[in-house]
């Protein structure tokens, strides 16, 4: 259901948020946030630092090990080294008192020289041992994290299958579904049209023509629902749709203003735009920033009390045009700035007026247009959404 087919019926179009944009031929398919890596790419990343980090401790734990083990061996050898050092002097003095001849004591440090190079010999041989057998665990150990790791690799390859699958499924699901359910709803709301086209001026006649306006406000509140739906899912998979083209932002807020125009009446809440003389040129996509203006007005009146202002306004900026929404609501807390753009988020957690989704999709729409979207509030004193495009 577009804005352009509810003009006129007051009541209807703050209901209405451009629920349903097809796909025009040769439109192009834009990602929301082109530049920001995937979540899988996110997680590879993740998984790929934390083996660096695990690979990285490891090692210098098994460096610390080594070296406090080399520092334990070397201390006992310098012990026997002492205690053999002390036990031959205690020998080469008893054999000074003794008087022992120049040919025992050459035979004593003949012998003495090849238990020194035995020992020597041995410690070599038990050093090349030691460093074999680490090297061994080491390669044990490699050998068993690639094991582990390739069998994570591999079990999340087959989830992220099983994923792709339980996805493709989900969205064809909700194609099918919500194309049926949009042909039903365009069934009701044709059989409520015709109910007030044909509705008399007496009180059956305005009871039923009040009935029939009711349902037609349910039934586009419903397609916007749907539609949001399903613009999450297109976000999701990279595949939001958009047909920029250059034109005048100027009647695209023409266009707004005169959609809600009858519901601030009703409200009794002051509804104006501003403009620049002349054209204010762009390239954007006509339905899609209009589904935009329609969410930022939608609930801008939606939390301005009776009495209250909303102020829409679009003006040259230094890299394009900046559209604004300004309210003069309650105001959104400073902690709430960022949140209120993620996915389901609702100011009043209670509020079943929505699936809090129209400023993630808007959002979504902005970027992928090479644009922005913020906000500015203060409590008490309401509320400025700003969002800007590129120039042409």
């Amino acid at each position: 259901m577009r804005l352009s087919d509810e003009k006129g019926r007051a009541g209807i179009a703050a209901d209405v948020a451009i629920g349903e944009v097809s796909d025009a031929e040769g439109g192009r398919v834009a990602s929301a946030a082109p530049k920001s890596p995937s979540e899988r790419e996110e997680t590879d990343q993740s998984l790929h630092v934390e083996r660096r980090t695990t690979d990285e401790e490891l090692n210098r734990r098994h460096a610390a090990i080594e070296q406090r083990a080399d520092a334990a061996v070397d201390q006992a050898r310098g012990r026997a080294d002492e205690v053999l050092e002390s036990a031959r002097n205690r020998v080469d003095e008893t054999l000074e008192r003794e008087g022992a001849s120049a040919r025992q004591r050459a035979s004593l440090q003949e012998r003495r020289l090849r238990e020194d190079a035995a020992v020597q010999a041995e410690r070599l041989t038990a050093d090349d041992q030691a460093i074999d057998d680490r090297e061994a665990r080491m390669r044990a150990l490699a050998s068993l994290l690639r094991l582990e790791r390739d069998q994570t690799d591999e079990r999340l390859l087959v989830e992220r299958a099983r994923g792709d699958a339980a996805l493709h499924a989900r969205d064809d699901f909700l194609g099918m579904v919500s194309h049926d359910l949009r042909t039903l709803l365009g069934g009701i709301a044709l059989t409520a049209d015709m109910q007030i086209r044909d509705a008399t001026d007496d009180e059956a006649g305005q009871r039923r023509l009040k009935a029939a306006r009711r349902i037609q406000r349910l039934t586009a509140r419903m397609n916007r629902l749907i539609g949001d739906l399903v613009d999450v899912v297109s976000i999701e998979a990279g595949r939001l749709a958009i047909v920029p083209k250059k034109q005048d932002a100027r009647a695209l807020l023409r266009e707004a203003l005169e959609a809600f125009q009858p519901t601030a009446s009703s409200r009794l809440i002051a509804l104006n735009a501003t403009s620049p003389v002349g054209s204010v040129m762009a390239r954007f996509d006509h339905e899609r920033i209009l589904q935009v203006l329609a969410n930022l007005l939608s609930n801008a009146l939606k939390f301005t009390p009776e009495g209250g202002r909303v102020s829409v306004a679009v003006e040259p900026a230094e890299t394009g045009i900046r559209f604004s929404v300004a309210d003069t609501g309650p105001g959104i807390a400073s902690d709430h700035l960022k949140s209120i753009f993620e996915r389901f988020w609702q100011v009043h957690q209670g509020d079943r007026q929505g699936l809090g989704l129209g400023l993630f999709i808007s959002q979504s729409i902005v970027e992928a247009h090479g644009g922005r979207i913020w906000v500015e509030s203060e409590i008490g004193k309401g509320s400025t959404f700003f969002f800007t495009l590129p120039s042409v």
